[in-house]
Order: structure tokens, then C-alpha cells, then sequence
């Protein structure tokens, strides 16, 4: 699969428990721009895997959000990589729970020669070190919210 630029998606109010509050009103949703910008400029992600006899793993990464979605470097040979191996779906989101981002989707290995060295030169340039292995992760739903105005801009987007 080649990443491309995805058309910008369209928010809407996440499902949770009534409990929670979550307006239906479209006022105060935040925007995708917006929840890119901390994407871009987090230095530290959370990725949670699954291994394969089904328990959570989750472990600190770090990686470059791009139009098209999250790169990030852990080795093949890793818990994560070998976790991505038997199952390529994961979750990725920032350290905050006060500014929340957070990103469900699906993993490939970058192996695309010109990609993988464009990704590894910025990986580089942020982190001052060569990423083992460079993973992709395309974005399928997203959630983002405040805490100081949750829950009135409680945010999801899904993705073609």
C-alpha cells in the first residue's frame, strides 16, 4: 500500500456511554488541522499493540505524523514489530490526557527505497538517530478532546 494524502475527514461526535455528556450539537468540534498541529509537534507517542495470545502491549515511540498518517521506528525484531507481524492493527496517541489525540488504524513496514530514506532523513533531523525499522500507520478513526472543555469538543473522524 502507498501512502497518499487523504482527503481531509469530516468531524463528528465521538460514541460513548451516555454518561459521558457527549453532545450531538456540531458546536465546539474541534478541528482535524488542529489535532494534526499536536500530532506534529508531540516529540513522545504512545503505541498500543496486540500480542499474539491477545494481552495489550503498549510502549513508548517515537515517530513523524504526515499528511497521510504516523511513521514510526521500532525494530522488526522487537515486541511491537513482532506484535505488528501477527496482527497490524494498533493505536497511537500523545502523552497528554489533558490535550487528547488519539489515532486507531492499521501498520505496514515502510519499504518503498525513496520513501524509506526521505522518512529516515526527517526521523533524523527530529531525533538525531536512524530508525531500525519504519513503520506506517494509516489512519482509520480518530478521536481528540481538551480537558478543560470536555465534553463539549469531544471530536472522532473517520477515514476513507
Amino acid at each position: 500500500m502507498s501512502p497518499t494524502e487523504p482527503p481531509e475527514p469530516q468531524p463528528s461526535r465521538p460514541r460513548m456511554a451516555a454518561g459521558y455528556g457527549i453532545s450531538q450539537s456540531e458546536s465546539g468540534l474541534l478541528s482535524w488541522s488542529d489535532a494534526q498541529a499536536r500530532l506534529r509537534q508531540a516529540r513522545n507517542y504512545w503505541i498500543a499493540t496486540t500480542r499474539p495470545d491477545g494481552r495489550p502491549h503498549v510502549m513508548p515511540v517515537w515517530g513523524l505524523w504526515m499528511p497521510e498518517g504516523f511513521y514510526f521506528g521500532t525494530d522488526p525484531a522487537s515486541r511491537k514489530g513482532r506484535n505488528l507481524a501477527a496482527n497490524p492493527r494498533a493505536v497511537v496517541h500523545l502523552e497528554s490526557g489533558d490535550e487528547v489525540v488519539i489515532v486507531e488504524g492499521r501498520v505496514t513496514a515502510v519499504d518503498n527505497p525513496s520513501r524509506l530514506a526521505s522518512l529516515v532523513e526527517a526521523y533524523h533531523q527530529k531525533y538525531k538517530v536512524r530508525p531500525e525499522g519504519l513503520y506506517w500507520l494509516q489512519p482509520r478513526r480518530a478521536f481528540a478532546w481538551t480537558e478543560k472543555d470536555f465534553p463539549n469538543n469531544a471530536t472522532s473522524w473517520e477515514f476513507q
